[in-house]
């Protein structure tokens, strides 16, 4: 059974302040490149109506030589509270950037200076501005003094395992203006291997006054109980976990207000979001959308009799109409308990 502190409970009756801003949920859903679009991020808020949502992240420099912002910066005004995350390592480019995204509707700007992916970081982006503070440092003034909304970070606790920075970096964005900074709790050389190592988002926590949130390992309302009981952060953010279940950071945000824990989504409810996902991406994006719902597909379809077989045709599915036929054979075997897989076949060969 899980149980909160007192002073947990305390604490997460308020709102979460991020400079000037009060948001009403202590949850908030990562940016995840390729994932957090706004079909995504609707789905989130169906079930978590006042969580801070982020976009995928933004390049500042591509922004600065198109005319047109690209589509991954759109947002519903409905949406909100919303933030667009940027990346780079130019101060003037990413400044430039955030008031776009301030005209676009964002209530804070987020600065990836976390991502550890090599395309970025041979760039000097992400996950690299921990080896370059001062040049962190600097972006951050820039953008402070470019747009009137909050602006924050995520990170990650250091480069690898000898160059862990982040006391010293966290203390350089607080100082730099930063309102908020959020860490993933593992390294940049451990990708997302090992365990998130918690007990280093406490000790940011314990020597900065602006809000932290814990990233990293929460997979479950358990997981970010524990997250928050161990580092005193100000809220949670999830991040892989929301992949194939939009539900969890309703759930957690939940039973953080209420002490309830929500029953978990059957797998038919499970698969009907699948199949509104699919519908809404395709809509949104037409063929491009369905080409990107076959990863989305992949990860709805766990956890069920007939779920492999099923994964297996939606990995390389070619219309909105073969994907829906196919999650609505599934829907019916699972409802009337009957075996199915040689219809899946035929539907995947059409």
């Amino acid at each position: 059974m899980v149980t909160l502190s007192n002073s947990l409970k305390t604490k997460l009756s308020t709102p979460l302040k991020i400079g000037a801003l009060e948001v009403k949920s202590r949850v908030l859903q990562s940016p995840l490149s390729g994932v957090t679009d706004l079909v995504f991020r609707r789905l989130v808020r169906r079930y978590a109506p006042d969580s801070m949502m982020y976009t995928e992240m933004v390049n500042a420099t591509g922004l600065h030589y198109v005319k047109h912002l690209p589509k991954i910066m759109e947002v519903d005004p409905l949406e909100r509270p919303i933030s667009i995350q940027l990346f780079d390592c130019r101060p003037d480019f990413l400044a430039e950037a955030a008031i776009k995204a301030v005209a676009e509707g964002a209530d804070t700007v987020d600065i990836n200076m976390g991502c550890p992916v090599n395309k970025i970081t041979k760039n000097g982006g992400g996950s690299s501005l921990l080896r370059q503070p001062e040049v962190a440092e600097s972006i951050v003034r820039e953008v402070v003094k470019a747009v009137d909304v909050p602006v924050t970070v995520k990170t990650r606790i250091g480069w690898n395992d000898k160059e862990i920075t982040i006391l010293d970096f966290a203390l350089r964005m607080q100082d730099a203006g930063a309102k908020m900074i959020t860490v993933h709790g593992r390294t940049r050389a451990q990708g997302y291997n090992g365990n998130a190592r918690w007990e280093w988002i406490a000790r940011v926590k314990e020597v900065l006054s602006i809000p932290v949130i814990a990233n990293g390992d929460i997979f479950s309302v358990e997981s970010a109980v524990k997250c928050l009981e161990q580092t005193n952060a100000d809220g949670v953010m999830c991040s892989r976990g929301t992949m194939g279940y939009p539900f969890l950071v309703g759930e957690i945000d939940c039973f953080l207000k209420t002490g309830e824990q929500l029953p978990p989504p059957t797998p038919v409810q499970r698969l009907e979001c699948a199949k509104y996902h699919l519908q809404a991406l395709y809509e949104y994006k037409g063929d491009r959308g369905v080409r990107q719902a076959r990863k989305h597909m992949t990860w709805y379809a766990k956890g069920f009799s007939g779920a492999a077989d099923l994964r297996g045709h939606l990995s390389v599915i070619e219309s909105v109409h073969q994907g829906v036929e196919l999650i609505d054979r599934t829907i019916e075997q699972l409802m009337n308990g009957y075996e199915v897989e040689e219809e899946l076949e035929v539907i995947a060969l059409v």
